[in-house]
């Protein structure tokens, strides 16, 4: 089988990039796979004001390219390309884990779908994103997602 067989805890497989992964089963590939990279696809904005994945201890890079500017929402035309150099820059393989995470997973779906379209095989979307839903206060960051999960974090 393919690599995808294993990475174990992969939730449904969508239409134009690998499938869906929850937080838990990206930093466990962070962990065990040096050849996965994270790139967190939401604005500047959030980064500063929000927080971004502290994956250090992992030993792995971040990186970061907006899927869409802030404040009014133009979907960047040349993210794929950009991240394509990069990571080609980096000596990323085509084939290596590439885990797309935006807020609560939806901008990182299609960012995920981009990248397939690049030619990396085994684009993620991490589901949950970095704040997961809106809790029964209308809160982001305390239900599903990253934060939620406790798992490592900095304030951009």
């Amino acid at each position: 089988m393919g690599r995808r067989a294993e990475f174990g805890a992969i939730g449904k497989m969508s239409s134009g990039y690998a499938g869906d992964i929850d937080v838990s089963e990206a930093w466990r590939l962070l962990n065990e796979d040096d050849r996965s990279i994270l790139i967190d696809v939401r604005t500047q904005a959030e980064w500063n004001f929000v927080g971004l994945p502290d994956i250090e201890a992992t030993g792995r890079p971040l990186l970061t390219e907006e899927w869409q500017a802030f404040p009014g929402g133009a979907q960047n035309t040349t993210f794929a390309d950009d991240v394509a150099s990069k990571l080609k820059a980096a000596g990323v393989p085509k084939d290596a884990p590439i885990l797309c995470l935006c807020r609560s997973g939806q901008r990182s779906a299609s960012a995920a779908a981009a990248l397939t379209a690049q030619g990396f095989s085994s684009c993620f979307n991490v589901a949950g994103g970095f704040e997961g839903g809106l809790d029964g206060n209308g809160h982001r960051g305390t239900t599903g997602g990253w934060k939620a999960a406790g798992l490592p974090w900095r304030q951009g």
